[in-house]
């Protein structure tokens, strides 16, 4: 297959300069990256119906002989309709054709074909509109690739029929033959022909599966060999813990949970010779914050100074001021660094950071600047490590000496696909709420009872609580799905007129948000609508009620982190998503918030209810995009960890002779990591 990597797309026929840009678009430009190419589905021709064994209402092939056609009618302007009579022998079909003249004259009375549509019983009996007819001897599973605008399906398929004829009788697999053997899988030569063009549908599930295992096998071992790369960059190892001086100050009592995951990351730092490197996985309101500040403590009293980002402004001002209140009586010196920071005010930061008289700096992407020098960077922390791509995370801890790392997490995620995001990063769970949390209460309701969540609104203001109202939109379009901006308006003239009324959206500059969530913290604002700018990091616990517009437009933990903004204080909180989609898929998917508040569960049911499909977001994780291999594989995960832990612990590097086509299979993965 290496060879075929090295051979350009113009090579084969009919594929010249302007076409090979047009593959390119779709990342191909070699023989061997366009057998890698796979369809994104397929259409079985290849077992024929008869007209009668049709399933109704679903895709199928069928095998009939035209017995008649009427001649072609027009009808309102442009419409030419196209009337076929189709027979297997035993049962006759109704083929309509809409301005398909060119498929009409190529068919001939008499002559057996191939139908590809859904068959209907209609008043004359069965009917088939708008199929695809090709002659009998097309039986067979074809292939379904995607394609742009300028490049047909059919044109990628006719390359990869050359393509595939072009691959050598033997070469070397990059799956080893014992683990081929171990775990059933088909040589690569076998899945490559049968990917794309399936003897049955046997060998493409064969096909498929071996293909699965390698991606997720070369994946697995670019996290083994990244990790192992990790393990040998030494952290500076701290002498003392302070976790205990640290926990005296605390106006509360921390849970075991957070206990523990203090003692797993500082037991880290004083490891010899190596670097902490930690995913912190806590639901909302778990008190990831509290860990991460103890962490700092002691980082800090060891000489260390440490950096923590945030991917907002309002949650970069919220750690500053929670951690400037945990740490009064501590000595240690804490600023914050935003894009809102007065030149004045940045420059003494910056001059101060230098001589290492800062012992913890907060801020967001301002960190990343050049000009942001530490004296003795030690411990780096990202706070909603989904909002940072790697890239940003590695420039971070670029500015220490190798620091000990932290990301932290309040979307909780799979085992699973934890082991795919973050293979290389040990774990820690925060699996424990705080005492006297209340459990939210959440509904599912359509539009109709808007008026009367209004008025269940307005008991709690009178009642001195506070509101949030989230809208998926800044401002309206030609979308029917509600805006922030025209959500204001719709208030002022409700019930809630006489409410002292707000609005946050990504689109006002920083200072004007933070006056309206300096506003709302105080209790001077009584409803907060707003997109999901509030999505992460907002505290009020006087806010009980979380009202959602158009919940079917947000994702599971999205809808998750947003209903966590309510149910902070000891107070009753309820969660009402509003929709009037009435998809069963979708229903289903939002009545999982109904029944738990657990995160973890939330987010193993989103991986469930998603099935097949793209790894979210692995591209922002410094990992490339899988091709073949999706949600439904995560079984063979587990099997591709066990397999890669067994080839890296006999040769770490693939340096073997048999590992020669395996290692060129990591590189090409490595190479295609935009972030990496």
């Amino acid at each position: 297959m290496a060879s075929l990597y090295r051979m350009n797309i113009q090579q084969l026929d009919k594929i010249g300069p302007k076409k090979a840009e047009q593959f390119e678009k779709l990342g191909i430009d070699s023989v061997g990256s366009l057998l890698r190419y796979y369809p994104r589905d397929y259409e079985d021709w290849s077992k024929p119906y008869t007209i009668a064994e049709a399933p109704i209402n679903e895709t199928c092939c069928v095998r009939a002989r035209i017995e008649s056609a009427s001649p072609p009618a027009r009808i309102r302007g442009n419409m030419v309709i196209y009337k076929l009579v189709a027979s297997d022998g035993n049962d006759c079909m109704t083929v309509t054709l809409f301005n398909q003249g060119f498929l009409y004259d190529r068919l001939s009375q008499g002559g057996e074909y191939l139908f590809y549509g859904a068959v209907k019983r209609g008043r004359n009996g069965f009917e088939m509109a708008s199929p695809k007819i090709d002659p009998v001897s097309c039986e067979c599973i074809r292939p379904i690739y995607s394609h742009t605008s300028s490049l047909s399906g059919k044109q990628i398929e006719n390359a990869v029929r050359q393509a595939a004829a072009l691959l050598p009788k033997e070469f070397n697999d990059p799956i080893p033959h014992d683990i081929r053997t171990e775990y059933g899988l088909c040589d690569l030569g076998f899945a490559i022909k049968n990917i794309h063009f399936p003897e049955n549908i046997q060998a493409l599930k064969d096909a498929r599966k071996r293909l699965v295992f390698e991606e997720l096998l070369i994946l697995q071992l670019c996290i083994g060999m990244r990790s192992n790369g990790i393990k040998e960059c030494h952290g500076y190892r701290i002498e003392k813990d302070y976790t205990d001086e640290f926990l005296r100050q605390l106006p509360f009592k921390p849970t075991n949970a957070q206990l523990r995951v203090i003692d797993e990351c500082v037991s880290d730092m004083q490891k010899p010779s190596y670097q902490l490197h930690r995913l912190i996985q806590g639901d909302v309101g778990s008190g990831k914050t509290a860990v991460a500040a103890a962490v700092c403590y002691t980082a800090a009293k060891n000489g260390l100074q440490c950096a923590f980002m945030a991917p907002t402004e309002i949650l970069a001002e919220q750690h500053f001021f929670s951690l400037t209140e945990l740490f009064s009586r501590s000595g240690l010196k804490i600023e914050l660094l935003t894009g809102s920071t007065r030149a004045s005010e940045k420059k003494r930061i910056l001059s101060q950071l230098l001589t290492g008289n800062i012992d913890i700096l907060i801020g967001t992407h301002a960190l990343l600047s050049d000009n942001v020098i530490f004296n003795k960077l030690g411990l780096v922390i990202t706070d909603e490590q989904h909002r940072f791509g790697v890239a940003q995370r590695a420039a971070l801890s670029a500015k220490g000496n190798s620091p000990h790392m932290i990301i932290m997490s309040a979307t909780p995620i799979p085992r699973t696909l934890a082991i795919i995001l973050f293979g290389d990063l040990d774990l820690s769970i925060i699996d424990e709420l705080p005492p006297g949390r209340q459990k939210t209460e959440t509904y599912l309701v359509d539009s109709s009872k808007r008026e009367r969540i209004y008025r269940f609104i307005l008991k709690h203001i009178n009642e001195k609580k506070q509101c949030y109202i989230v809208c998926p939109l800044v401002e309206q379009g030609e979308s029917a799905l509600f805006s922030a901006e025209e959500y204001y308006t719709r208030l002022k003239n409700s019930i809630l007129k006489d409410c002292r009324i707000a609005v946050l959206h990504g689109k006002m500059n920083p200072a004007e948000k933070e006056s309206v969530m300096e506003s709302f913290s105080s209790g001077e604002t009584d409803i907060l609508i707003a997109t999901t700018v509030i999505e992460v990091g907002v505290n009020v616990p006087n806010a009980v009620i979380m009202l959602i517009e158009n919940a079917e437009r947000f994702g599971l933990s999205q809808l998750h982190q947003l209903r966590g903004r309510v149910g902070r204080g000891t107070e009753r909180s309820y969660c009402i998503m509003v929709s009037d989609n009435e998809s069963p898929a979708t229903k289903e998917r939002l009545n999982v918030l109904c029944k738990s508040t657990d995160g973890f569960f939330i987010a193993d049911e989103d991986l469930r209810l998603r099935g097949p499909g793209d790894l979210f977001g692995t591209r922002q994780h410094g990992l490339p995009e899988l091709k073949i291999a999706g949600f439904s594989d995560m079984p063979t995960l587990e099997q591709t960890r066990s397999a890669a832990e067994s080839i890296l612990s006999n040769d770490p590097g693939l340096s073997l002779p048999e590992h020669k086509a395996l290692l060129f299979e990591v590189r090409r993965m490595l190479s295609s990591d935009i972030n990496a």
